[in-house]
């Protein structure tokens, strides 16, 4: 593995960051590419070299073996788990996946394991939607519509959001502040999702936890009602791998936003 070159392929304003960050805990060796989005808020055509579908993240890992073909590996879920299944051994960025003396047997998982697993799908396949819906819902309010159509754009926009969009947000944080309320072992501890610690789960989430408190103004006072869920955010801004892999980008790009 040391010598395997690995590149990420980075976009502005993309959930490519989490991806950073979990490299920097897992102190995996790597290079970085840098993107910029067109005035489209679409990501350039030079992406769709690297993986047909031409999105963010975009992990390419070229292997020390002469011939070998390079591994293209993209979706968030899909990179983190590859990447922990090699760099994460030894860490505690996975929790422990068996109970004593139940190795590979069927219900032999710790409980810390199985929710980790479960947010690892969670936070792409449930929590983001909505948060997309949201920045669509929103373009419909904006100046990009003619004024004249505007008013019947937002009151659609509005009615989407209180009907659908907001309900399963809040749905979504309730599961989070109940999580951070109730580890899933009293060994466990506290403070994070799966326990005491950091895990990839939590570098995972980041982004739309984020992504939820800066919406959080259009949405509703979401911080009176998850304050464990907003003090979570905040910490994990502060994490000291969160804050170096901001640093790198500053250092590589001159600035950092998280979101569009």
């Amino acid at each position: 593995m040391d010598k395997a070159k690995v590149t990420l392929h980075w976009l502005n304003a993309s959930r490519a960051q989490r991806m950073l960050w979990l490299m920097v805990e897992l102190k995996v060796p790597y290079e970085l590419e840098i993107y910029h989005r067109e005035k489209t808020a679409f990501a350039p055509p030079e992406l769709k070299k690297v993986h047909p579908l031409g999105k963010s993240p975009i992990i390419t890992i070229e292997l020390p073996t002469p011939g070998a073909e390079p591994i293209v590996l993209a979706e968030s879920g899909f990179i983190t788990e590859y990447l922990c299944e090699h760099w994460g051994r030894g860490t505690t960025l996975v929790p422990k996946q068996w109970q004593e003396g139940k190795e590979n047997q069927l219900g032999g998982e710790t409980a810390a394991y199985l929710r980790y697993k479960y947010l690892l799908h969670f936070a792409e396949g449930t929590m983001m939607p909505y948060l997309v819906f949201f920045l669509v819902t929103s373009n419909l309010k904006s100046t990009q519509v003619p004024w004249y159509i505007r008013p019947i754009s937002t009151a659609i926009a509005n009615k989407i959001n209180a009907g659908f969009i907001l309900p399963n947000v809040r749905r979504n944080l309730e599961l989070i502040e109940n999580f951070l309320a109730n580890p899933p072992s009293a060994e466990d501890g506290t403070g994070y999702l799966c326990g005491g610690h950091l895990t990839a789960a939590d570098i995972l989430l980041s982004f739309p936890l984020i992504a939820s408190r800066m919406r959080a103004a259009a949405l509703g006072d979401l911080a009176a009602e998850f304050p464990k869920t907003f003090e979570y955010i905040e910490r994990l801004e502060k994490e000291p791998g969160y804050v170096a892999s901001i640093k790198k980008v500053e250092e590589i790009d001159g600035k950092f936003s998280s979101l569009l």
